[in-house]
């Protein structure tokens, strides 16, 4: 009987102490964490002295491209209504909608060109666009930009001392 008693707490703790580390575990960076969860993701986008924050949604596409941050692309207006940049490598489409209706602010990817477009102006429906999140605040300052300008984008990380 002491023995099988013995063996359960040892079981128990054992358990316990692997649920414990794997719950406060996760990649770090200098006291921050890079969140795992793409329901929480939001990355930022930095330009002229700029920079914007967007909330990424949960889908295959926005998890691609969060792995290839941090990254330095080179933007261009394009007719009027959005900002967009070249892929080196396209990213999966994998259980993507066959196309969306942008809103103002929208950050996507158009995959029959394989770029990232950000809207800053209203457009209709268009096959192939995926949305992989939307700018929270600041759009504005992304529409007033004329000419090509690089943009870098980063993962936010969230401080662990203030989570």
């Amino acid at each position: 009987m002491r023995k099988r008693l013995s063996l359960s707490l040892a079981l128990f703790l054992i358990l316990f102490l692997t649920f414990t580390l794997t719950a406060c575990g996760g990649n770090t960076n200098g006291g921050k964490t890079v969140i795992n969860n793409s329901t929480d993701v939001k990355i930022k986008l930095i330009f002229n002295n700029e920079e914007l924050t967007v909330k990424m949604d949960d889908n295959p596409t926005s998890r691609d491209f969060i792995k290839r941050l941090p990254i330095t692309l080179t933007f261009e207006d394009y007719a009027g209504t959005e900002k967009i940049s070249r892929l080196e490598k396209r990213l999966s489409t994998e259980s993507a909608p066959s196309g969306i209706d942008p809103s103002v602010g929208d950050f996507t990817y158009y995959s029959p060109w394989g770029n990232l477009a950000i809207f800053y102006k209203d457009f209709g429906y268009a096959n192939g666009l995926v949305r992989l999140g939307h700018i929270e605040s600041g759009i504005e300052k992304l529409a007033k930009i004329s000419g090509n300008f690089t943009v870098t984008i980063e993962q936010v990380l969230v401080d662990e001392n203030h989570s």
